[in-house]
């Protein structure tokens, strides 16, 4: 049986991946949704109570019940490379590709629905309180005068954004950035603003969840670093990932937090105070792990290609 990869035609991580399912002598079809119609190919005929569909790129030709597993890495958005794309274009590629995956009895990492939920910040949040992971103090606002407010309950604040990137091609990444003591909070008026209670850290943890697989790695502070150099992804190091235990009380809440969003893999960050506790920042439902594997030497792609690699559900 194979496993279907959707993602994006520039994908190293998913090269990574691919290697070690071909060392196993796992089949795998490639597919980046954003190719469908054209360069990939769909069919489906349901009847007799039944159904029978393929998908195709290029030569290569894999029946739909014939998948044990679909990773939905970082695909493109169906139809987007056809000749003529457009909304209604996107919305009927969608509709037929996803539609006719979930009649599969594939495995998934992860449900696009699920996925697509996780994405929401907010509803992270929550679900991590709910879970029993500690949650900074944050506030989601338009409306000034509760950030004034907030700002003098939490006097170090650092701003993100909700969503994470910012809408251009290609998206770009906006950091997170700590609030000056002299802020003018009348601009959140102009758009969700996500404000939250700077964690003093003394190191940066990415926790890594395959299935209930956990693989967890701490990066130091560095001595003398700036204290508005709080995003782990622009602030300069000189220390590099290394392998830490993940505590029994993190382990018992992400386990949850995949449970309730319905994720198979996750990519979580905390923060980690000078009292040694994890606070939780957010889920990267399809976050990278390659960065962390070259460091740390955690086996992370073996561990993801395992899981694909497992025979689908007998249904």
């Amino acid at each position: 049986m194979t496993v279907l990869i959707l993602t994006c035609t520039q994908d190293v991580t998913a090269d990574l991946v691919v290697d070690r399912l071909d060392a196993r002598g796992v089949p795998v079809l490639r597919v980046d949704p954003a190719e469908l119609p054209g360069a990939v190919g769909l069919s489906g005929e349901f009847g007799d109570g039944a159904m029978a569909g393929t998908l195709s790129v290029g030569d290569r030709r894999v029946g739909l019940g014939a998948l044990r597993s679909v990773w939905v890495r970082r695909p493109g958005v169906p139809g987007s490379a056809a000749e003529q794309a457009s909304a209604w274009l996107t919305q009927e590629a969608s509709q037929a590709l996803y539609g006719m995956l979930r009649g599969s009895g594939a495995r998934w990492m992860n449900p696009p629905e699920a996925a697509y939920l996780a994405r929401h910040k907010p509803w992270q949040l929550r679900l991590a309180q709910e879970c029993g992971l500690p949650v900074p103090a944050t506030l989601i606002t338009t409306v000034p005068h509760h950030a004034r407010d907030f700002a003098r309950r939490h006097r170090d604040l650092v701003v993100k954004p909700v969503s994470g990137t910012h809408p251009q091609d290609p998206p770009l990444v906006v950091p997170t950035s700590r609030v000056p003591p002299d802020a003018d909070f009348d601009a959140v008026a102009l758009g969700p603003t996500l404000l939250q209670r700077l964690v003093v850290k003394r190191a940066d943890i990415r926790l890594t969840a395959v299935g209930d697989r956990l693989l967890a790695a701490r990066k130091e502070v560095s001595p003398g670093a700036s204290a508005d150099d709080v995003d782990v992804r622009f602030a300069p190091s000189g220390h590099a990932w290394r392998p830490v235990a993940v505590p029994a009380r993190v382990a018992e809440g992400v386990l949850g937090y995949l449970e309730a969003a319905r994720l198979a893999y996750g990519a979580f960050d905390f923060a980690e105070d000078a009292r040694g506790d994890w606070w939780f920042l957010e889920c990267n439902q399809s976050g990278q792990f390659a960065f962390v594997e070259l460091d740390t030497g955690q086996p992370i792609t073996d561990a993801v290609a395992a899981w694909l690699a497992r025979p689908a559900p007998r249904r």
